[in-house]
């Protein structure tokens, strides 16, 4: 018996939409497409961590959570590691990436021993939805860059699907909690995101 089927299952059908982008934008072969390709996966891996926790309490929860929430930390990184490679200069870019960087590590040590609270994931990934936004905006202004505006709509709707969670908006008279609806409003924005990365190319280009 799945003991939150709605969660569980949208979660799981967040994992293989992960999965399917991640192929896809890999394939694509752009200069920035292994940091979106690994982007999607990790995303992937956090959900197929998560849907198993909620629907399957008990069967390596303390480990798969563990593993759910890293994964969201590795998304957030690819995330401004993509935005790095398509919107800034070298110069810039080895700063940013650093702090990147530094700021995973102190993610993982947080969520490893001292907190697993799913807050912190959100939390954490913020900064990096707010910076991959502003990099497709500028692309956006600077030259209609293709796929910059579906980028930006998926990354609003990431902020929107973060609100949905946080203040636990559930859908009327629907069989879905908040959780359930977060999942379906970022397979929407991830979608559009991936729209984005397709065509993604470097600064300069």
């Amino acid at each position: 018996m799945i003991a939150e089927p709605d969660v569980t299952l949208t979660d799981y059908a967040l994992a293989v939409e992960c999965a399917v982008l991640a192929r896809l934008v890999a394939g694509h072969g752009g200069a920035a497409s292994g940091w979106f390709a690994l982007f999607f996966a990790a995303l992937g891996i956090g959900a197929a961590a998560g849907g198993t926790v909620h629907g399957f309490p008990g069967v390596l929860e303390t480990t798969l959570w563990l593993a759910a929430l890293l994964a969201l930390g590795v998304g957030a990184w690819a995330a401004t590691m993509a935005g790095v490679r398509i919107g800034l200069p070298a110069s810039a870019a080895r700063w940013v990436a650093r702090g990147a960087s530094l700021g995973l590590v102190l993610y993982a040590v947080t969520v490893t021993w001292i907190s697993r609270d799913f807050a912190l994931a959100i939390v954490g990934y913020l900064p990096a939805v707010v910076f991959l936004f502003a990099v497709f905006a500028w692309r956006y202004a600077r030259d209609r860059a293709p796929g910059s505006g579906a980028a930006m709509a998926g990354l609003a709707l990431t902020l929107a699907a973060a609100a949905v969670q946080h203040y636990r908006i559930a859908p009327p008279r629907l069989p879905l909690d908040h959780n359930a609806l977060y999942h379906l409003v970022q397979a929407v924005a991830l979608f559009l995101i991936y729209r984005g990365a397709r065509q993604a190319e470097p600064l300069g280009r």
